[in-house]
């Protein structure tokens, strides 16, 4: 763990802001982050090809601006990496949407917690996030809760800090469009900690960008990352959706022999088949998952024991 003062934190972390067309918003973000302590040569904006003037604005601010290698915010992350030689390294939107007076407190907390990533759990202002995005958000981080034992709130946060070092492990291995959940996963996987912090969420400045498109990619990565660190828990899944059929069809036969008499031998067999081979996967998509807990509790264990 390491040992600062106060004002000697915000020199352990390096803030990343990956940016693409954020020209209304980073200036406001940059004015923030000068305004909270964050040294000038602390604060790293990796820019995604924006063509309306975000680069410019950033250099006038006098902070480091590189060209994002690569499409895509797992890309900007990675090449983030390349120039970050802080202990820590926190990710923030350039869009306005997360304050940064919450800088200092996530530092805080990760140097006092000994945690590998504290996660900025957001509560979302008025406007700031429609219905079905929050609702998507939610059950994604359900999904991801219960695949991986954990009792995260928002997986997908965008506002984060991690250990370079664990994040340097992370980013290795993962892609794709929700990269949060990708470094989450590898985090909980490898033993190591995760901490939440409540931060205000507030609407973002400039053209809205995540639409349901996004959102499909984003539960199909998690499909991914099921794959990637349970695959059998997507085969058992699918041999579950058996048991819909099943009852459906068990339904319909024993309607027709309760109120008419008429028996359907063939279809009642089938029925049956199809009920009980999807209760057999459904069984053993649980126990999947109980394993693949019990999996990661004894790699934190053993993380622990490590670190002590």
């Amino acid at each position: 763990m390491v040992e600062a003062t106060n004002d000697g934190l915000l020199d352990l972390v390096t803030v990343v802001i990956p940016t693409r067309d954020e020209v209304r918003g980073i200036g406001l973000v940059l004015d923030e982050l000068i305004g909270v302590g964050v040294p000038r040569d602390g604060v790293l904006v990796v820019d995604g090809g924006s063509r309306d003037g975000t680069v410019d604005v950033a250099l006038g601010y006098g902070v480091r601006v590189v060209q994002q290698e690569g499409r895509g915010k797992a890309a900007a992350i990675w090449t983030a990496l390349k120039y970050v030689n802080t202990p820590y390294m926190l990710v923030m939107d350039g869009d306005y949407s997360y304050p940064a007076k919450y800088v200092l407190e996530m530092v805080e907390e990760i140097t006092r917690s000994g945690a590998d990533e504290v996660i900025g759990v957001r509560m979302p202002l008025p406007g700031s996030q429609g219905l079905i995005y929050r609702f998507g958000n939610r059950l994604l981080t359900w999904g991801f809760n219960l695949l991986f034992d954990t009792r995260l709130h928002d997986v997908l946060s965008g506002m984060y800090i991690v250990r370079v070092g664990s994040l340097r492990d992370a980013v290795a291995e993962v892609g794709g469009f929700s990269i949060e959940a990708h470094i989450a996963a590898h985090m909980v996987s490898t033993g190591r900690v995760i901490r939440e912090i409540p931060i205000e969420y507030r609407p973002r400045v400039g053209e809205k960008k995540l639409g349901v498109k996004d959102g499909l990619r984003i539960f199909s990565d998690m499909v991914r990352l099921t794959t990637r660190y349970n695959p059998m828990l997507i085969l058992f899944l699918l041999g579950a959706v058996l048991l819909i059929p099943g009852l459906i069809l068990g339904a319909y036969v024993g309607y027709w022999y309760l109120f008419y008499g008429i028996k359907y031998y063939l279809k009642g067999l089938i029925a049956i088949m199809l009920t009980l081979i999807g209760l057999q996967f459904l069984g053993m998509a649980a126990m999947a998952i109980y394993m693949k807990r019990m999996e990661f509790r004894l790699r934190k264990a053993i993380e622990s024991l490590r670190r002590d």
